[in-house]
């Protein structure tokens, strides 16, 4: 196994940890889980790096990687929904669009086919990485001058969500017929 599929792995991995960290009331746990899932969002890009610049993109890397970011991503939105930080529609929208892309890929992948990301969807996952931090964090350190960042970054990730999984359905609407 490479080391990009060990990152993604990892990633998979850490996804408890946040969880464990985020939802118990531990001691800075909500600043233990914003750096754990930080840690995680990081390893997306490096895994992704790693793997073409080495040469060793794989079948598993293909389709593990976006599911390791879509569990970390969801299990965050799901417990900034419990918290009571996240209306649930917003969730809803989010989570629609990442299940409704997987559903696509794996259809695609039935016929051959592998839907690569594109760019919408990685300024969607930058957003929505951001988004959920600056949430986590309770806007800080934007809350000390009173300026709405997590409102701000949340809106532009449920635009890019939907923008992107727009565009992954237009660009790849024959392999729907």
């Amino acid at each position: 196994m490479n080391l990009a599929n060990k990152l993604t792995i990892a990633r998979i991995f850490l996804v408890p940890i946040f969880m464990i960290a985020l939802l118990n009331k531990i001691p800075y746990g909500i600043y233990i889980a914003a750096t754990i899932f930080t840690i995680a969002a990081i390893t997306d890009t490096l895994d992704g790096y790693i793997a073409r610049s080495r040469n060793q993109i794989t079948k598993f890397g293909k389709f593990m990687d976006p599911l390791a970011d879509k569990l970390l991503v969801t299990a965050a939105l799901v417990s900034l929904v419990q918290m009571g930080k996240l209306s649930a529609w917003i969730v809803v929208i989010i989570i629609s669009r990442e299940y409704t892309i997987s559903i696509l890929r794996a259809v695609a992948a039935s016929d051959g086919i592998v839907i690569s990301a594109s760019v919408w969807g990685k300024l969607k996952t930058i957003a929505q990485i951001i988004a959920i931090i600056s949430i986590m964090i309770d806007n800080y350190p934007f809350s000390i001058i009173n300026f709405p960042f997590s409102t701000i970054a949340l809106w532009v990730a449920v635009a890019l969500t939907i923008i992107s999984g727009i565009d992954y359905l237009y660009l790849n609407k024959n392999i729907l017929r």
